[in-house]
């Protein structure tokens, strides 16, 4: 039994438009959760004496007014705490407190972090994205062909538009390790999308009797279990992660698990569906779909 997501195409563009517009309403009126290294902010790498648990300083971070801050776990007695800036009175106050409270062992480190940095990070993975997505529209227009490849493209772009947009709806806080994730996204999206479009190439040199909507259709169901396993085996290592990681892992997990969960969704009902539509507007395929009708 063969699927039909060529020929519910309007389906699948409509629920996609709406995923897209809830996410970009999220970051129009919500905006992006920055991290520190972002925004600036202090770091503490802290050593207690014994073993704390985030609770505990929290509690004391509360009472200066730093409740908000990020406390991750690097070990049973070590914290990293990301505040936002703090001048060097407060920050001897709080460490003075957790001292008193807790009992720090060793005081690791204490860095300010500036926002340049993470405007830094920020302008390079823009440039590194733009040239991402310039190379594979070339590689991709070579190896296979033009319109192939934007469809690609216009996938890539609906994945990191869903991944930005539920980043921005659950206000999770964006990290550098979320930049990398949305690079990662790109490789992890574009390969079901070229397996599907590599049968849809060799589909299409023996076309008879039939649309090309058809024909991608066909091609699809051919390689469906085959990307749904793929999918599979990359989401249950990355959901492992999400639930048991630790918080700089969590972040990229994060991102990867919406975005491998969109590229797998828009490979069949999102690149698929825009190349079929594309392609039907060359005479050749518009004859056939004129002769032959919808899918069957």
């Amino acid at each position: 039994m063969k699927f039909d997501f060529v020929g519910r195409k309007k389906i699948w563009f409509t629920l996609s438009a709406v995923v897209i517009l809830i996410g970009l309403t999220a970051l129009l009126f919500r905006g992006l959760n920055f991290g520190i290294e972002f925004k600036g902010g202090t770091l503490l790498d802290l050593e207690f004496e014994r073993k704390v648990d985030v609770g505990e300083v929290r509690s004391v971070l509360k009472d200066h007014g730093l409740e908000k801050s990020v406390i991750q776990p690097l070990s049973e007695s070590e914290i990293l705490i990301r505040s936002r800036s703090l001048p060097r009175e407060v920050q001897e106050k709080v460490l003075d407190a957790l001292k008193t409270k807790l009992g720090v062992k060793e005081i690791r480190s204490i860095q300010n972090v500036g926002p340049g940095w993470g405007s830094h990070i920020t302008r390079a993975a823009i440039i590194a994205l733009s040239l991402c997505l310039v190379c594979l529209l070339l590689y991709i227009s070579l190896r296979f062909e033009f319109k192939m490849a934007t469809s690609a493209i216009a996938a890539l772009v609906h994945d990191i538009l869903i991944a930005v947009g539920v980043y921005a709806l659950v206000g999770r806080e964006v990290t550098p390790n979320t930049v990398a994730a949305l690079l990662t996204i790109l490789g992890y999206s574009l390969y079901d999308t070229i397996v599907v479009f590599h049968r849809v190439l060799e589909n299409s040199k023996m076309m008879r009797k039939q649309t090309y909507s058809s024909m991608v259709n066909g091609s699809i169901n051919q390689v469906l279990v085959r990307n749904i396993n793929t999918s599979l085996t990359t989401l249950l290592p990355i959901t492992i992660l999400l639930l048991i990681g630790g918080e700089t892992l969590k972040d990229f997990a994060f991102v990867l698990l919406v975005g491998v969960a969109s590229g797998t969704y828009s490979t069949s009902f999102t690149a698929s569906p825009i190349l079929a539509v594309w392609k039907e507007t060359e005479p050749r395929y518009r004859s056939l779909k004129r002769k032959y009708g919808k899918i069957k």
